[in-house]
């Protein structure tokens, strides 16, 4: 059985998502056995960066409750497929499996350079905000995994913080965030600028602009927080 992860990410990638890091789990890392008789000895963090997965999701999503998850879901399902001939046992876990639910905020930073922002999500050296995890890959072999590259979490060296000052709501402070007043905003018409641009917050961010999602896509992430929180 191959044991190389060239050909897991080739395979994320040809289907819109992304390989984000990849580790060999330890027992306070809280990873599910799986059914496994070892239990899962690599775990690879899928998810996505930019817009690169837009397209493959409208061109594969349908009218249903959670669309993004379900897309997630068969995707994944058939990747899982088509891998195992080549790497043996392989299970799917997704953010949504719970409660109780999986730290997949944990399992991040384990997999990949990745560091808590002041607004809450997690911020990376390159793609700045303007990424997502959306499963994971669990294997029953350890793979050949590379090392987590040793990165500096950049906003350290952001003084300005403009993300804390740019939300018309005010919906953030250090290391908190008014999710139900968010959501409430965007009900109102002085909010459809953040529906069209995505979190206004998020978008002050300097780190990584050239990967902010684009109209529709940002429009279909802020509809689903306004829909859940604010009905």
């Amino acid at each position: 059985m191959e044991t190389k992860p060239d050909l897991i990410w080739a395979t994320l990638e040809a289907a819109g998502l992304d390989g984000r890091g990849a580790f060999h789990p330890a027992l306070d890392d809280q990873v599910p056995d799986c059914g496994f008789a070892e239990g899962v000895q690599s775990l690879v963090l899928v998810g996505n960066v930019g817009g690169a997965m837009w397209p493959a999701f409208e061109a594969g999503r349908r009218d249903e409750v959670d669309a993004l998850d379900h897309w997630t879901a068969r995707v994944l399902s058939e990747i899982t497929k088509n891998l195992m001939p080549v790497y043996g046992d392989i299970s799917p876990i997704y953010p949504s499996d719970g409660p109780p639910y999986h730290p997949f905020q944990q399992w991040a930073k384990r997999a990949e350079p990745v560091f808590s922002s002041p607004i809450g999500p997690l911020i990376h050296p390159d793609h700045g905000l303007w990424h997502a995890y959306r499963g994971a890959l669990a294997f029953a072999r350890k793979l050949d995994l590379p090392e987590r590259p040793d990165r500096a979490n950049p906003c350290d060296t952001c003084t300005d913080k403009p993300c804390l000052s740019t939300c018309p709501d005010g919906a953030f402070a250090p290391q908190h965030y008014d999710v139900q007043g968010c959501a409430n905003y965007l009900t109102t018409p002085a909010g459809d600028l953040c529906l069209a641009q995505g979190c206004l917050a998020r978008r002050a961010c300097p780190v990584g602009r050239d990967n902010a999602y684009s109209e529709a896509q940002t429009r279909f992430h802020m509809s689903l927080l306004r829909d859940k929180y604010a009905p």
